[in-house]
């Protein structure tokens, strides 16, 4: 295939802008997708993509156009997730490119992840094809997103396409200027084999299928390669394209992206930013690779049902196969008996996979409340990196406690600027800059990771009437005044529902969670103390009181005092119960309560 008439090109956009729509378009286009076979978000195969109306995997399909000039072009389109939790896949998607369309709604305008895709594109060298989608909507304003992208993202704004991606306006000319302004790859096909492996997925029956871009040389079934990372060497048993589904083809040379099945057993052996070379002809040095996705939240799984431990066990090694950026390791809790801790990239992502186990492997779980990685430094000098609350180390140990902080962007109306000021200042956010743009404001602020992991996102669109659009990234550890608040019911302590929390709001979150614990309690037979403490030191409480038996009915008249007598054995008794009683915590108050 000659290298000239081939172009690698992301789709890239903040959520909800229209990457899935457009993909959908240059499908039809291209004649790629037979039209009986059609659907909405072509490349949106999951349930649950289609249902929330995201893109959570990057997907890949390849085109054949035939230009204006009169050639044909073979098109290699990487359609991109929008949403901040799965930024990773979008960087992952941009390396295997030397071109990104970056789409802009003409009535929202440049919003974060619009920004935050923009530098991704321009930190990996691509060539950035602004297009400015939803022209047809009533409040679209094509040429203030013209000056804004001038502007804001030191590009070309008279360059931009407009277009319609549902009706079609103007999308021949999107394919246009992919094959005239995205350069072609650069690369030799007669060079040894040096390929980048950029996305993976676990097939039960071919075992792991490898998403390749080649940059040297060719390959095709029967030749051995290998693992440049672990030295691995695995014979090729099929190569193809995705046209969108697989498709065999007889080889695949530099420039191409497709796929490789070579009889690799497990996803963890031919990691994402792996290069793939032939063992008999290695190439002389490897792609950099890229940086692993790191987990971000953390959230114990329990199974409803205990019987189901091994059935979940068995779910998420068989989630990890397909989404290697979230983590698990065995954990047990006396309230909950034994479960797995979970690492995620955001809350969404939690959701997702909360989802896929529920629905996919017909799983009943509870999820604890969702925490971060803090960083403590003992009295002893030693760093320590803690997920869990319940594994924190007493305070007389504790020297110094950190925790993450990112950096993050929102772009909103001004007339909301007072709003989201007030949000930042409850959860505890740093101003850092503040640009205006038109009638809207990019303002950035620094906040700690637990305060926006659980209801930020929420509370921002609710104050802004949905107009508020957030980014965010890691930005570094930082010291703080946290402490561990426990929740004791009747003095013993309850690991799942402790939580590390700034000292500040300890006696808010303790009041809230007693509050709530008390009205989901059912009485005993003896009364039940509900604290919030901090250590030693008790900041809330509330009492659920005991059932009260009428010992006394029987007595008509007579001496008060063989009522008292009476009394006082019950009273007795119920103190002596408190003492060996346990308290029945139904599994509903756990869910309530961290559904909180």
């Amino acid at each position: 295939m000659i290298l000239s008439r081939i172009r690698n090109f992301s789709i890239v956009a903040h959520i909800d802008h229209g990457k899935s729509t457009l993909a959908d378009r240059l499908l039809a286009l291209t004649g790629t997708m037979d039209a009986k076979k059609a659907v909405d978000q072509v490349l949106d195969s999951m349930d649950l993509e289609r249902e929330r109306g995201i893109t959570i995997k990057a997907h890949t399909v390849r085109l054949l156009y035939r230009a204006r000039d009169g050639h044909e072009y073979t098109l290699n389109l990487i359609d991109t997730p929008g949403h901040v939790d799965f930024s990773y896949e979008v960087s992952r998607a941009l390396a295997a490119c030397e071109g990104a369309i970056l789409i802009i709604d003409a009535a929202q305008g440049i919003e974060a992840q619009t920004l935050a895709n923009f530098y991704l594109a321009r930190d990996a060298n691509l060539t950035i094809l602004p297009v400015i989608n939803k022209i047809d909507l009533p409040a679209a304003d094509v040429e203030g997103t013209r000056e804004a992208i001038t502007t804001t993202l030191d590009l070309d704004g008279s360059e931009a396409l407009a277009i319609s991606a549902k009706h079609g306006t103007g999308v021949p000319e999107v394919l246009e200027a992919i094959v005239t302004r995205i350069p072609p790859p650069v690369g030799d096909p007669d060079a040894p084999l040096k390929a980048l492996v950029f996305d993976s997925f676990y097939d039960s029956y071919q075992g792991v299928v490898v998403y390749v871009r080649l940059t040297d040389g060719h390959v095709r079934p029967g030749m051995r390669i290998l693992l440049m990372s672990n030295g691995r060497a695995d014979d090729v048993q099929q190569v193809g394209v995705f046209s969108p589904d697989m498709r065999p083809v007889e080889e695949l040379s530099a420039g191409q992206v497709g796929y490789i099945i070579a009889g690799i057993k497990r996803v963890a052996d031919a990691k994402v930013g792996e290069t793939i070379t032939e063992a008999a002809r290695p190439t002389a040095a490897s792609f950099p690779g890229y940086r692993d996705a790191k987990p971000m939240v953390f959230a114990g799984l329990y199974p409803i049902e205990d019987t189901d431990y091994e059935a979940l066990r068995d779910a998420l090694e068989k989630l990890r196969l397909n989404d290697p950026a979230f983590t698990y390791e065995p954990e047990t809790s006396l309230a909950l008996g034994y479960g797995f801790r979970c690492g995620f990239l955001g809350t969404l992502h939690m959701e997702i996979v909360q989802e896929r186990l529920e629905r996919e492997f017909d799983l009943s779980l509870i999820v604890t409340a969702p925490s971060v990685r803090y960083r403590i430094l003992t009295t002893a000098g030693e760093v320590l990196d803690i997920e869990n609350p319940s594994k924190l180390p007493t305070p007389d140990r504790i020297a110094e406690m950190k925790e993450p902080y990112v950096a993050s962007s929102v772009f909103v109306p001004t007339e909301f600027m007072t709003a989201i000021y007030k949000l930042a200042q409850d959860k505890r956010g740093e101003h850092k800059a503040l640009e205006y743009h038109g009638t809207r404001v990019h303002i950035r602020f620094d906040f700690p990771l637990a305060e926006i992991v659980v209801d930020f996102y929420d509370k921002l669109k609710s104050i802004s009437k949905g107009y508020a659009s957030f980014d965010y990234e890691f930005a570094d550890f930082r010291a703080s005044d946290l402490v561990k608040l426990d929740i004791l019911l009747n003095g013993e302590p309850v690991d799942a529902l402790s939580v590390i929390v700034h000292r500040d709001k300890a006696y808010e979150k303790g009041k809230v969670l007693v509050e709530k614990l008390r009205a989901v309690i059912p009485r005993q037979l003896f009364e039940v103390a509900i604290q919030a403490a901090i250590g030693s030191r008790v900041i809330a409480r509330e009492t659920v009181k005991a059932m009260g038996k009428n010992v006394t009915a029987k007595c008509y008249g007579g001496d008060i005092t063989r009522k008292r007598k009476l009394l006082e054995r019950q009273k007795e008794g119920k103190r002596r119960m408190k003492q060996v009683g346990r308290v029945e915590v139904p599994q509903e108050a756990f869910l309530s309560v961290l559904k909180s």
